[in-house]
C-alpha cells in the first residue's frame, strides 16, 4: 500500500472512530428535542398510554362477561359422567331354573362400571335468572360508564399539567426580561458609581435586586421542568422528554350560558351519574331476583347410564347394558327461616343508598357548576385588571427612567418601577393560567 492509500485508511480509521464515539451524544440529542404539541395532542396520548384507564377498561370487561355468565344460568347443561367402584366379593344368589339347571340372580362383580350421558335444564325460575341478567347488563353498562368518567378525569389532569407549565414557561418569559432589566440597571449603576454620579448603597440595592430577579427565575425554571416531567408522565413518555406546548395563554374568551342551563348539561352528561342511575337499575334487579326465591323452580332432567353392570337391567350381569331415564323435578322452599326476605331487604337497602348517592351527587354538580362559573368570570375580570396594571406599571417605569436618566430622582424609585412592573406581568400571567384552568375544570364539571 503506498503512502497516500495509507493516509487515506487512517483518515477513514479516524472518522469511523469518531462518528463512533459521538454516535451516543447524538442520539441523545434527538431523544431529548422538543415535543411539540397541543392540549388535545396531550390528552390523546394519555388516553391511549394510561394505565388507569386499561383498568378501567379490564373492569369494564369482566362486566360484559359477566352478562354471559347470566344469560347462560337458564340454558340446558350436558355432562359426561364416568365412574369405576370396587366392591367386596359377595356370595352369589343362585335359584333353579324350570330345566333345573341354577340361574344365577345377583353374581359376584367386584368391578363395578358406569358412564352416563347426563342433561339438565331449568324451565322455570320464578324469573330469578331473568332479574340477574338485568343486573348484570346494568353493572356492565354503569362499568362503561366508569370507563368515560376516568377518561374525563384524565384529560382535567393533564389541562391541569399542561396549563401549568404553559404557565411556568410564560412566567419564566416575564422573568427573563425582568432579569434584563434588572442586569441593565445594575450595569449603568456601576457605571455611575465609577463616575462618582451615584453612591455605593445605589449599586448594593440593584445587585440585591438582580439577585432576586435570578432566584424568582430559578424557581420558575424548576417549575417548568416538573410540570413538563408529570405530563410527559401522563401521556407515557419519558420523563426527560422537553416538551412545548403550543397553546397560548391569550386567547379570546368563550362566553358562558346561564348557570341553570349548565346544570342541566352538567347532570345529562356527566357519565358518573349515568353511572350512579344504572347501579340503581342493577340494585332493584338484585332485589327483584332476592324476592323471586319464594317461587318454585322447575326442570327437566334426562340421560342415558352404560354400565357395568347395569342396577337397573334385573337380574344383574357382569356385561355392559344401556339404560335411560327422563324426569321433572319441582322444588319450593316453603319455609327457609327468613332467608328470602333478608337478601330483599339487602337488597332493597342498596337501592335506597345509591338513591341518595344520586341526589348528593347532583346538588354537588350544582355547586360545582357555580364554583367554576364564578371563577371563571373573578379571573376574565382579574385578566382585564391585571392588564390595565401592566400599561400603567410600565408607562410608569419609563417615566421614572426618563426622571433618573435626567438625574431628577434616585436609583431606588427605578428599583420600585422594575419590581411594580414585574409584579404586575406576573399577576396577568396568573390571571391568564387561572381563567385557562377554569376553564377546564368547568369542562369536566359539564362531563364535555
Amino acid at each position: 500500500m503506498n503512502a497516500p492509500a495509507r493516509l487515506n485508511h487512517a483518515r477513514l480509521v479516524c472518522l469511523i472512530g469518531l462518528l463512533l464515539w459521538a454516535w451516543p451524544s447524538l442520539a441523545t440529542a434527538q431523544d431529548t428535542a422538543s415535543l411539540r404539541l397541543s392540549l388535545e395532542d396531550a390528552q390523546s396520548r394519555a388516553l391511549a398510554a394510561s394505565h388507569r384507564l386499561a383498568e378501567a377498561r379490564a373492569r369494564a370487561t369482566t362486566a360484559e362477561n359477566a352478562i354471559a355468565v347470566r344469560e347462560a344460568a337458564d340454558r340446558p347443561i350436558v355432562a359426561v359422567v364416568g365412574g369405576y367402584t370396587r366392591t367386596n366379593h359377595v356370595t352369589e344368589f343362585v335359584v333353579p331354573s324350570a330345566t333345573g339347571a341354577p340361574r344365577v340372580l345377583y353374581p359376584d362383580v367386584p368391578d363395578n362400571y358406569r358412564t352416563r350421558l347426563d342433561a339438565q335444564w331449568p324451565i322455570y325460575n320464578g324469573g330469578r335468572a331473568d332479574a340477574l341478567e338485568r343486573a348484570a347488563r346494568a353493572e356492565a353498562s354503569a362499568a362503561s360508564a366508569d370507563v368515560a368518567a376516568a377518561q374525563a378525569d384524565l384529560r382535567l389532569e393533564v389541562a391541569r399539567a399542561y396549563w401549568a407549565l404553559v404557565t411556568a414557561r410564560a412566567a419564566s418569559t416575564v422573568l427573563e426580561q425582568g432579569l434584563a432589566r434588572a442586569q441593565s440597571q445594575l450595569k449603568d449603576a456601576r457605571e455611575r458609581l465609577t463616575a462618582g454620579l451615584v453612591p455605593p448603597n445605589d449599586v448594593a440595592s440593584a445587585e440585591a435586586q438582580e439577585s432576586r430577579q435570578r432566584m424568582l427565575l430559578i424557581e420558575t425554571r424548576n417549575q417548568r421542568d416538573t410540570s413538563s416531567a408529570e405530563l410527559a408522565r401522563l401521556m407515557g413518555v419519558d420523563l426527560l422528554q422537553s416538551i412545548e406546548p403550543m397553546a397560548e395563554l391569550d386567547t379570546a374568551a368563550t362566553p358562558l350560558s346561564e348557570q341553570q342551563v349548565l346544570v342541566e348539561e352538567a347532570r345529562a352528561k356527566r357519565n358518573e351519574r349515568q353511572a350512579l342511575e344504572l347501579r340503581i337499575t342493577a340494585a332493584d334487579s338484585l332485589r327483584d331476583a332476592a324476592e323471586r326465591a319464594r317461587y318454585p323452580m322447575i326442570s327437566l332432567a334426562g340421560g342415558v347410564d352404560v354400565a357395568k353392570p347395569n342396577p337397573r337391567i334385573f337380574p344383574r350381569a357382569d356385561r355392559w347394558e344401556d339404560s335411560w331415564d327422563v324426569g321433572v323435578t319441582a322444588s319450593w322452599a316453603l319455609w327457609d327461616s327468613g332467608r328470602v326476605r333478608a337478601d330483599a331487604a339487602q337488597a332493597a337497602s342498596v337501592v335506597v343508598a345509591a338513591r341518595q348517592r344520586l341526589a348528593e351527587f347532583d346538588s354537588v354538580v350544582a355547586l360545582e357548576v357555580r364554583q367554576r362559573v364564578l371563577e371563571i368570570d373573578s379571573g376574565r375580570a382579574a385578566i382585564a385588571a391585571s392588564a390595565d396594571a401592566v400599561r400603567a406599571a410600565a408607562e410608569a417605569r419609563r417615566v421614572v427612567v426618563e426622571r433618573y436618566r435626567a438625574g431628577v430622582i434616585t436609583q431606588t424609585e427605578v428599583l420600585d418601577a422594575d419590581v411594580a412592573l414585574l409584579q404586575a406581568e406576573l399577576d396577568r400571567t396568573r390571571a391568564l393560567a387561572g381563567v385557562r384552568l377554569a376553564e377546564a375544570r368547568l369542562n369536566r364539571a359539564l362531563g364535555r
